[in-house]
């Protein structure tokens, strides 16, 4: 209950986009190379806000597993749930920048390459967003 109600609070926030660095850019038909850019970069930016929205949300959920497990006094010497889960995310930051560079070297030095690497970023981050909302589903039923 708590967590949809700070999602309810963030997302209308993760509407709102900067304004356009030239009058009359429209992200909905984008006419040159440089606004395609500014449109993916913008689409790469409420991403990342709705996945930091998202790690807010599943890291308590951790760290409350966390209390419940340790609560069971199990011998379990393992790394817990939101020590595995920070693990997981900074490998996944890693991965995420590296492979989208690497999308962007398709157009290495060329106007189009920002716009490949935000595109990039975006999807990987959109997906990762679901991870981690699935991640509290695995035992919310």
């Amino acid at each position: 209950k708590e967590r949809r109600m700070i999602a309810t609070l963030i997302l209308p926030l993760l509407a709102q986009s900067a304004q356009p660095p030239v009058p009359g850019w429209n992200c909905g038909d984008p006419q040159v190379q440089a606004e395609m850019n500014w449109c993916a970069g913008q689409d790469y930016a409420r991403a990342d806000a709705a996945l930091n929205a998202q790690w807010a949300i599943t890291a308590a959920v951790m760290k409350q597993r966390d209390i419940e497990w340790a609560a069971l006094g199990s011998a379990d010497t393992r790394p817990g749930f939101f020590k595995s889960l920070l693990e997981g995310q900074r490998a996944w930051l890693r991965y995420r920048d590296a492979q989208c560079r690497v999308d962007g070297y398709a157009a290495r030095g060329g106007s189009l390459e920002p716009l490949l690497v935000a595109t990039c970023k975006a999807r990987l981050t959109q997906a990762r967003t679901q991870q981690l909302k699935d991640l509290i589903a695995q035992s919310d039923g």
